[in-house]
């Protein structure tokens, strides 16, 4: 039965009214993000692991990170298109059931010893990854302006769970692996397929209605002019009307810099772990604590970004990667505590940048063009990680890990002239 819209919005007949539907939602994308965060574990852990396991080299090592990051490029373009068309709903199902299928694709390649068939379904396997971050932008569709970075945060931070919990399963799941007859370094990838399977029938079966749709017959209902809901904070006005005026660019710019920033140094940490004798059990969870870094932090970065403004959260995002960069170069190689707080930093400095950068876009595009707008916005993010990706293992065998390290935090500091440029 529809019921009365919230203040600032007006519900057509039979249109669902927006604040219970998005209670749901939210349950919903909650509920499919801690699974999907248990799938998207395995490929940062043990990716690098595997390539260096089949190629007896650590320059490519870095291989893998690129592919999976470069497949979820792809991946956001088809996830945004789908979602464009037919709502989020069969956008996000469809990207999970493609990482599920990448998951099964570096088993049979590990089973086989193929490192080609390997970055092949590691490409595929990118798409769990892109479909995990384009099920933030589902749910700010029906946020108010002023509530956006809390709703963003909801979704990020229930990946915490499962990307926590899964790396630090290697070892178990490697254990099950070779009672299957699977080499022991794949056995995550069992957990990734699952949880992305299982992810895709939840959004599948649930996500009713769907966010973008039901955004989309609110907009055509309000009155021309008429704000888009929410209390109206003098804040909020002046965040939305900010965005408006030309917030893709600087948005896209700081969620492509953080994610470069952020893949290139997470994913040489386990080789450089490895290198100087540190167990498999030791990078999960020094990157177990990376990826609850990522997510934990969310609700806080949510209310920071709509209390103080979406450009000094990207502004705290790049100080924050360079404080990470320059201790992860400091850090002995001995240490996995300073490592694990290298990390940690890391991933808070990636958070900060990626509810700021998804804020600032949600706010400067209708729900009209939002979906494909957003999907190309994460394909230049996916395409700055697997550049990160890739240059990073050539780095590391040129000039060793701190160097990567202290050019990755030197780099971060380029989000404060993109935010001083944008205030101006």
């Amino acid at each position: 039965m529809t019921t009365s819209a919230p203040a600032g919005t007006t519900a057509g007949p039979g249109i669902p009214d927006p604040a219970p539907a998005q209670r749901r939602i939210l349950r919903v994308l909650v509920a499919s993000q801690v699974l999907s965060g248990a799938g998207l574990a395995a490929g940062v852990t043990v990716g690098a692991l595997l390539a260096q396991d089949m190629l007896g080299s650590t320059t490519l090592a870095g291989l893998p990170s690129a592919l999976f990051t470069a497949g979820s490029a792809l991946a956001a373009v088809t996830v945004g298109r789908i979602s464009q068309a037919r709502g989020r709903r069969p956008g996000l199902a469809t990207g999970y059931l493609a990482g599920a299928l990448g998951s099964a694709g570096v088993i049979t390649a590990a089973v086989l010893g193929s490192p080609v068939l390997l970055f092949a379904a590691l490409f595929v396997y990118g798409a769990g990854t892109a479909t995990n971050l384009q099920a933030r932008y589902a749910g700010a569709d029906l946020s108010a302006p002023d509530r956006r970075g809390r709703a963003v945060s909801t979704v990020l931070v229930a990946t915490t769970l499962g990307g926590v919990v899964g790396p630090n399963l290697a070892s178990p799941t490697g254990t099950l692996a070779e009672a299957l007859g699977i080499p022991r370094l794949a056995g995550l990838f069992l957990l990734s397929g699952t949880a992305y399977a299982l992810a895709a029938l939840v959004l599948a079966l649930w996500l009713r209605p769907d966010p973008l749709l039901l955004a989309r017959a609110h907009a055509a209902a309000r009155p021309a002019g008429a704000p888009d809901g929410g209390s109206g904070t003098p804040r909020a006005r002046d965040e939305a009307a900010y965005g408006a005026r030309g917030g893709v660019v600087p948005g896209a710019l700081v969620m492509v810099l953080t994610q470069l920033v952020m893949v290139a140094i997470m994913t040489m940490t386990p080789v450089h772990m490895h290198d100087h004798g540190h167990s498999t059990a030791a990078s999960g969870l020094v990157i177990g604590i990376h990826i609850g870094a990522m997510y934990l932090p969310s609700p806080l970065t949510g209310w920071l970004v709509d209390r103080y403004g979406r450009m000094r959260i990207a502004a705290a995002s790049g100080v924050t990667l360079l404080a990470a960069g320059a201790l992860a170069a400091a850090a002995p190689a001995d240490s996995v505590v300073l490592l694990a707080l290298a990390l940690a930093l890391l991933g808070l400095g990636w958070n900060l940048g990626l509810v700021s950068g998804t804020a600032i876009i949600t706010d400067a595009v209708p729900p009209a063009t939002r979906a494909k707008t957003q999907g190309l916005v994460d394909v230049a993010v996916a395409i700055a990680g697997a550049t990160g990706g890739m240059v990073s293992g050539a780095v590391v065998a040129a000039a060793g890990f701190p160097v990567l390290a202290l050019a990755g935090g030197a780099l971060a500091l380029a989000l404060l002239p993109v935010v001083a440029a944008h205030r101006r």
